[in-house]
């Protein structure tokens, strides 16, 4: 994808969109330096969140905008309503979030837009009390190509499972539909084992999880990833079971969680979106809001892989852009993240 070719000066590129003191006749009359943005992620301390708060952090140092993140330290909707409704009381301008679950939020983020509060959500395109939600690409397009990746590893037959952070993640069941769909429609001999699989967000849940369908379903040959712990998860199971010959794990992370497995085929593939670049994004679309400015199709945010967002079939406030990466332990090392 390039991203950091474009991390350091991304900001600059995109300032006649998003930054300065000019507002549209229905928009804050706030300077950049004086608006408040919080995003609110699935949760603290993992890799993946981690990279989002240096975008953020990135975002914040180079506009002057109040941009900063918070999260519970686990994936629990019930802290994620509670955090936003203690924010709501802060009265911040703008909140994003990446929701564990958009339904169990609609009642609180519709609490903050009565409150005046724009709202931007990612990785929840049926959210409906939202004033936007950015995805970083079509979901169903994205699960779509790993199963090509996938298929193709396992010689287009096999067994496969499908792990998602939780069954409430719009996103991830929206991959693994993509996944279950194109391999219905080109991979006659690919089935996969059952519903989705809850990693739950933590690896050693998707760790023994593993183990026991190993033991259950010896002859499994694929695994698919949503959360970014799933495939490290599933990744120490088949390196510690010796079958990295045997198997084919792939799915959604990032190489600072993935790599090791990476390393020596325990996992063959990663896919991915630069979470930096998602939090910089969540943060600008939230400044164009309080400034009353149009988000519309086509809109370029000057950052790799958000050049043209285009609406999304089906979701009530929903844009995509077209950013992700594939990676394997040839290309892992571009992305020290």
């Amino acid at each position: 994808m390039g991203a950091f070719s474009v991390l350091a000066v991304v900001l600059a590129a995109c300032s006649s969109g998003t930054s300065g003191t000019g507002a549209t006749s229905s928009g804050s009359t706030k300077a950049d330096k004086d608006i408040k943005v919080v995003t609110v992620v699935k949760l603290r301390g993992v890799g993946w969140f981690d990279r989002m708060e240096t975008g953020i952090k990135e975002y914040a140092q180079q506009t002057g905008v109040q941009a900063s993140m918070t999260g519970a330290d686990d994936a629990s909707p019930e802290k994620q309503v509670k955090l936003i409704q203690d924010l709501i009381a802060q009265r911040p301008d703008a909140i994003t979030v990446v929701p564990n679950s958009p339904e169990s939020l609609e009642g609180v983020l519709k609490q903050a837009m009565s409150a005046g509060i724009k709202v931007v959500t990612h990785e929840a395109s049926n959210q409906q009390n939202t004033d936007v939600d950015i995805e970083a690409f079509d979901n169903a397009a994205y699960g779509a190509h790993m199963m090509d990746n996938l298929a193709s590893c396992m010689g287009e037959s096999g067994k496969y499972v499908a792990f998602v952070g939780h069954l409430t993640a719009q996103s991830h069941m929206e991959w693994v539909k993509g996944a279950f769909d194109e391999a219905k429609a080109k991979y006659p001999n690919i089935q996969r084992i059952g519903e989705p699989i809850e990693g739950l967000e933590d690896a050693n849940v998707a760790y023994q999880k593993t183990k026991e369908l190993l033991a259950k379903y010896p002859d499994i040959k694929g695994f698919e990833g949503s959360a970014a712990t799933d495939v490290a998860g599933i990744g120490r199971a088949i390196q510690e079971a010796g079958l990295q010959g045997k198997t084919c794990v792939m799915g959604t992370s990032i190489p600072s969680i993935a790599g090791k497995y990476l390393a020596d085929g325990s996992i063959d593939k990663i896919f991915f979106w630069d979470p930096a670049l998602a939090g910089k994004a969540q943060d600008m679309l939230a400044v164009m809001l309080v400034k009353g400015q149009k988000i519309e199709a086509g809109l370029n945010l000057h950052l790799t892989g958000y050049e043209n967002l285009q609406p999304i079939k089906g979701s009530p406030h929903g844009f995509a852009g077209n950013a992700w990466i594939d990676v394997d332990k040839s290309n892992a090392s571009q992305y020290p993240f």
